[in-house]
């Protein structure tokens, strides 16, 4: 396991992620321990942000598995598909969210029992706004002047529902998210106790990128960078070797 913290600082989504495959691929061990991971995402949309040809074969990957695509481990984070179908309109975004939550988590009682992470960020049972702490952070920060920044956190993990003994838990991973604007920008920092590099990563990037997105534009600010902060990120569940064809595909573009 590596002492010295790993930072990668990209401007390319696909890239960073690559980069953080082949440091485990390359060295002894399964882990990175910890890991930074700095994505600039100033006016970067398409083929400035993302690889096709990367994203493309680890979702290839991921459906020869029977794993999550990255697209739907990002929905778990920010829904882009429920929040265009709003046509804006956050109250209606959030109304429909909470409305269908109870659904989501039903249809997979397995992976979505324990909960998703946008719902632990709308609806976490208690606070202020019914629990939803997206509407309270926009709402104070739009209404008053220099709002102090330690307010403009949210958070996932919870002591009275996650604190509990079981050997595996697979939600939550996702700690808490800062949401940090200055000089007209908007910087997200997310924390992760753990997290999976392989069925993951990606995807979990990906959704708080875009719901950094969503952020920046309640608060009048420009999305301008995610810092992820992981204390351990895992291989697990498939082996060095299976992920050859993967990795021929990352170093050609890194």
């Amino acid at each position: 396991m590596r002492r010295v913290p790993l930072v990668i600082n990209e401007s390319n989504l696909s890239i960073a992620w690559g980069r953080a495959l082949i440091e485990v691929l390359d060295h002894p061990g399964t882990e990175l321990s910890p890991l930074v991971v700095a994505i600039d995402a100033t006016g970067a949309r398409g083929d400035a942000f993302e690889h096709a040809s990367i994203r493309g074969e680890l979702d290839r990957h991921l459906e020869s598995r029977g794993m999550l695509d990255t697209e739907t481990v990002a929905w778990t984070i920010f829904p882009t598909n429920l929040w265009k179908h709003a046509r804006s309109d956050r109250s209606r975004f959030f109304e429909m969210y909470r409305g269908a939550y109870p659904r989501y988590m039903a249809l997979n009682p397995t992976l979505n029992g324990r909960g998703l992470y946008f719902g632990r960020l709308v609806d976490f049972g208690r606070g202020p706004c019914a629990g939803n702490q997206l509407e309270w952070i926009i709402d104070n920060y739009n209404r008053r002047s220099g709002v102090r920044r330690s307010m403009l956190q949210a958070s996932v993990f919870d002591p009275d529902r996650d604190h509990l003994a079981q050997a595996q838990l697979g939600f939550p991973c996702l700690q808490h998210v800062q949401f940090a604007p200055s000089n007209g920008r908007l910087t997200v920092n997310a924390f992760y106790a753990t997290q999976q590099l392989f069925d993951k990563a990606y995807g979990n990037w990906l959704g708080l990128c875009e719901l950094g997105s969503f952020m920046a534009s309640q608060m009048s600010l420009q999305f301008g960078q995610l810092n992820c902060f992981i204390g351990v990120e895992k291989l697990e569940r498939v082996t060095k070797s299976e992920l050859q064809a993967l990795a021929a595909v990352v170093r050609r573009v890194i």
